[in-house]
């Protein structure tokens, strides 16, 4: 499972014209699968998630977690993430779980992290044509795969 973290100032996600979920500053999370993750995949991000230090404190120091901060969270299925970049220009999606596997963990996805963070967690809809929008605070970015954990 891959995550892209972003530090917002606010975000939103739109689909046909109605947003589906919005936040004001917390993290923007975009969430990739692969047919190989499971559960324990799932709880080691939100883990590492809730409590990943990239907020600023007193000092303007990164010292404080999205919970610290009661910051909010929108997490946004992205199979891109997984994109296999290395023949051709267009890039080949097949790491990428189908949606028959990677719907039942991204739905798990969300509410682990709505309970390890002890809030609620908006989306967006699987599958659907989102449109994304945010102010990057930082900007700070982060990208982990819960396959290197070392």
């Amino acid at each position: 499972m891959r995550v892209i973290i972003q530090r917002v100032a606010h975000a939103s996600v739109t689909i046909e014209g109605n947003i589906s979920g919005a936040i004001e500053a917390g993290l923007l999370i975009l969430v990739g699968i692969e047919e190989a993750d499971t559960e324990e995949d799932i709880e080691w991000l939100c883990g590492k998630i809730s409590r990943m230090r990239i907020f600023g404190d007193e000092e303007g120091k990164m010292n404080r977690s999205v919970v610290d901060v009661d910051g909010g969270l929108l997490v946004v299925s992205q199979f891109t993430l997984f994109a296999s970049t290395k023949k051709g220009n267009r890039p080949g999606f097949t790491r990428s779980a189908p949606p028959p596997v990677a719907i039942p963990l991204y739905e798990q996805f969300v509410k682990t992290l709505s309970f390890v963070a002890g809030r609620p967690v908006a989306t967006g809809e699987f599958g659907a044509d989102m449109k994304v929008e945010l102010l990057n605070d930082g900007p700070v970015t982060i990208w982990m795969d819960s396959k290197n954990r070392e």
